[in-house]
């Protein structure tokens, strides 16, 4: 295995070993995963103030099988996308007006919590390790639902904004990240018999 500046050494590779693709895999990556993020956000369970999607799965797994460089900016790039009027927010919102509504500050936490699924990822916190893929993902949705209930805070309160943005969502983060732990394992078992 070769390693990189990008990379301590002995660190370990993402499910999809991205450091050693090709900058065109790269950008075909970015633009999947832009759409992957948008067909999430299209399942929605509604809620107020902040509806119930599969955007932190998504991001979560995002972050895990490209890293966190490249997670990051694909996840920064949906935002954009969807801040400039594509309809990739959830159930197919835009518009800059959702990142200083109610929504805001998780749509702010998901490149945040993308990159430190993939810096997790990238230590070994991904694929074969399935307890650790998990705990990743944990952490990855905790991010969201803290910076989230943050900036909830400013417009509602502290209590209101625990009460309606965070408890209603934290079974919510258990199940996603058990789901994306083992989408990883799957992924990570597919890879392994690729390469053999």
């Amino acid at each position: 295995m070769t390693t990189s500046a990008a990379m301590p050494a002995g660190a370990a590779r993402t499910p999809l070993d991205i450091r050693n693709r090709s900058l065109a895999w790269k950008f075909g990556a970015v633009i999947l995963g832009t759409v992957f993020l948008a067909l999430s956000s299209y399942v929605e369970v509604p809620m107020v103030p902040v509806p119930v999607t599969l955007q932190t799965f998504s991001v979560a797994l995002i972050g895990a099988l490209y890293g966190w460089r490249l997670g990051g900016i694909t996840i920064t790039a949906w935002l954009v996308e969807g801040a400039l009027g594509l309809p990739v927010l959830a159930g197919g919102a835009s518009g800059a007006q959702h990142f200083i509504g109610p929504t805001g500050g998780y749509l702010f936490a998901f490149p945040v919590a993308g990159m430190i699924m993939g810096w997790l990822a990238e230590r070994g916190w991904a694929g074969k390790r399935v307890g650790l893929a998990f705990v990743g993902m944990l952490v990855s949705n905790a991010v969201c639902l803290a910076l989230g209930a943050a900036w909830l805070a400013v417009l509602i309160g502290p209590e209101q904004a625990i009460m309606a943005g965070v408890v209603p969502f934290l079974l919510g983060a258990v199940l996603k990240s058990a789901l994306g732990a083992m989408v990883l394992k799957l992924i990570h078992g597919r890879m392994k018999r690729a390469d053999a």
